[in-house]
């Protein structure tokens, strides 16, 4: 395999598949069949999901919220999505641990960094729930805060669009996809990979990410042998 440690950041939205709203159940069973697939070829994955598919701070603070109580009700839902995820996994046989930067004892461990690289270095899947546990932070940073404390070889950013282009290209059918980019080359064309503090945190510690297609079964284990999957910027 050629990374041994990765952190796979998906969106919210992704859990929706067709659906406007909410979790669909195939969609997650989905991810969590090809998370075991490398799981089981020794990769120790740590898995950070956003809330968007349930509720989103940004939206509500421009309805009128309080954006700090917005920001909390978002990390919530990244939870609720994190359980579904870390359910999927389980009923596939595969061993995960949910940590969470709120506390909440009942259903989820407290954070605790070598607590989770413990867990990982044993072989469990790890899912960060409840972003960094800040309001006014994204799962985007909370993917690259994590990813740097625990050590990741790479940020694995899975999306529904196949990399990153000079484009959206659901908008623009003249948008080129790009293989290779440099930090600098996305600071100077304004691409949009992740939040900015998210993007210049992995540039600063030289954290690579991969923004690739995550609905395309079979992707996540290309990209452990090697294959050039999506955008790789570094």
């Amino acid at each position: 395999m050629k990374y041994k440690r990765i952190l796979l950041k998906l969106s919210g939205e992704s859990l929706m598949g067709e659906q406007s709203y909410g979790i669909d159940n195939a969609r997650v069973l989905a991810y969590a069949h090809q998370i075991k697939a490398i799981q089981l070829l020794g990769v120790e994955v740590a898995i950070v999901v956003g809330g968007g598919n349930i509720f989103r701070g940004l939206s509500a603070e421009k309805s009128g919220m309080d954006r700090a109580q917005a920001d909390y009700m978002g990390m919530l839902a990244t939870v609720i999505n994190s359980m579904a995820l870390q359910n999927a996994l389980e009923t596939l046989g595969v061993y995960t641990r949910l940590l969470s930067a709120i506390k909440m004892e009942q259903i989820c461990e407290p954070y605790v960094r070598r607590r989770a690289m413990r867990h990982l270095e044993k072989g469990r899947v790890v899912i960060f729930g409840a972003g960094t546990g800040n309001p006014y932070f994204t799962t985007d940073s909370a993917a690259a805060l994590r990813a740097i404390e625990i050590k990741a070889d790479v940020v694995l950013k899975g999306t529904r669009v196949d990399g990153i282009y000079t484009a959206d290209p659901e908008k623009d059918p003249t948008a080129t996809k790009f293989d290779t980019l440099s930090f600098d080359e996305v600071y100077d064309r304004d691409l949009n990979v992740m939040d900015m503090t998210a993007f210049t945190l992995c540039d600063e510690n030289n954290l690579p990410i991969i923004v690739f297609d995550m609905n395309k079964e079979g992707n996540l284990m290309k990209l452990m042998e090697g294959e050039a999957i999506g955008t790789l910027v570094k």
